[in-house]
């Protein structure tokens, strides 16, 4: 292996940390390279949980350095206590690289990501149902080149300027559109300086370390948070998250040259989730639905918010897949699907009397869009335990198949549990 990039292929939540956590062990470094504190990847390891929000989930493999990558927004606090509480574990937390070029989310940007939806749900317009972390206004400021970097809060004088330039602004922003008091300079300097301090050591060129790693040949793996549908261009905008989660952007959030990547793999579940707001068309509203959130503990691990959920759409699925340029599959929680006697697969949209098998840009038209369903039999039997390819009932195998027939992608491998171990290879 040299650099493989690991994608979500849904709307999130597929259960990327736990292939992270997996591969890892093969691995030399984990490099997250877009998204921020609202990523929620999520590991066990025997009785204990770990939820991964900013570094990256290879940290538990303890020969694994863990890079946070120029594409993130950073959150400091967030961050310490992050890495505060794996030291708890006894990780050794020098293993975790910061790139000088990440944004800084600031106070202002949580302030106003929370005003900013409270206003849009006080105003009758539908809610993004963002994680209210600030992700967004951080990129904002990036891309409107306010933004203050990891590399600008350890020089405390070139900080403060920053910051007073910016703070007029959002100042007024505060107090003249949304009735908000002003925030302080003097405190939020004070603050997050005393946070640079503490992160200093964490802190360094990531791409240098990167291209070293890459000359040396060592193994790459590329994280990547939320989900294809979620991407800022090519999701469900504008219910998606404020980076690219999409393969294409896995090079520039590193800072590795594109033709770098050897390998892109992407994970789904076996059938589809998604949280918060948007068009989503083989959602069920019954006890199938029902059964697939209790069975698949189906809670957001960042918001706590239950997800949505359906029969697994094969018109998205195979989306993401070509827009990824996918080499193989990873399919996620197929034992929630133990207990369903028939289950339903998406192969196509019917829109206004017209078969379509690509998903349409323009989101009322996607609202309006019938999935067209093709039925094959359930198992009826217990998968947890299952450890090999071969030990899988008959009608699991079609499945899986039938999945990979219309993702057009190779599946390489299967999780019938949460847990380590419970992975089963397929190729």
């Amino acid at each position: 292996m040299a650099v493989v990039a690991v994608i979500g292929a849904q709307w999130g939540d597929e259960g990327k940390g736990r292939i992270i956590d997996e591969m890892a062990a093969q691995t030399d470094v984990v490099v997250r390279f877009q998204g921020g504190g609202n990523a929620g990847h999520h590991v066990w390891v025997g009785d204990t949980q770990f939820t991964f929000h900013q570094v990256p989930s290879g940290i538990l493999s303890p020969n694994t350095h863990c890079v946070i990558g120029n594409g993130v927004v950073i959150d400091p606090p967030a961050l310490l206590e992050e890495l505060r509480d794996l030291a708890k574990h006894g990780l050794d937390m020098t293993r975790v690289h910061i790139s000088d070029r990440a944004h800084v989310i600031m106070p202002y940007h949580t302030l106003l990501d929370q005003l900013e939806e409270r206003d849009r749900d006080s105003s009758g317009a539908e809610m993004i149902g963002t994680t209210a972390k600030g992700i967004g206004p951080a990129y904002v400021d990036k891309y409107s080149r306010i933004g203050i970097r990891m590399a600008d809060l350890l020089d405390v004088d070139q900080f403060r300027t920053k910051l007073a330039y910016v703070l007029r602004f959002k100042n007024r922003l505060l107090t003249q559109i949304y009735g908000h008091s002003p925030l302080s300079l003097e405190e939020i300097h004070h603050e997050y300086y005393a946070y640079a301090r503490e992160l200093k050591p964490y802190i360094t060129d990531t791409r240098a370390y990167l291209q070293a790693a890459l000359d040396d040949k060592q193994a790459i793996l590329l994280e990547g948070a939320q989900g294809s549908l979620l991407d800022v261009d090519f999701g469900t905008y504008p219910y998606v998250t404020a980076s690219s989660t999409v393969a294409g952007n896995a090079s520039a959030g590193a800072g590795l040259p594109p033709n770098s990547i050897d390998d892109v793999i992407g994970v789904y579940k076996t059938y589809i989730t998604r949280v918060g707001t948007g068009p989503m068309p083989t959602e069920l509203h019954d006890d199938t639905g029902e059964h697939l959130a209790i069975r698949g503990y189906e809670i957001g691990r960042t918001t706590g918010r239950r997800r949505r959920c359906g029969w697994f759409d094969g018109v998205l699925g195979r989306y993401a897949a070509k827009l990824n340029g996918l080499q193989s599959a990873v399919m996620m929680k197929l034992d929630v699907l133990d207990r369903i006697p028939t289950l339903k697969v998406c192969t196509a949209y019917k829109l206004n009397g017209e078969v379509i098998t690509t998903p349409p840009a323009n989101l009322h038209l996607l609202a309006a869009c019938e999935p067209v369903y093709e039925e094959l039999p359930g198992w009826g039997s217990d998968t947890s335990g299952i450890t090999h390819a071969a030990e899988l009932p008959t009608n699991a195998r079609a499945y899986l198949e039938r999945l990979e027939a219309i993702i057009e992608t190779p599946i390489a491998a299967v999780s019938v549990g949460p847990k380590r171990g419970q992975t089963i290879t397929l190729r």
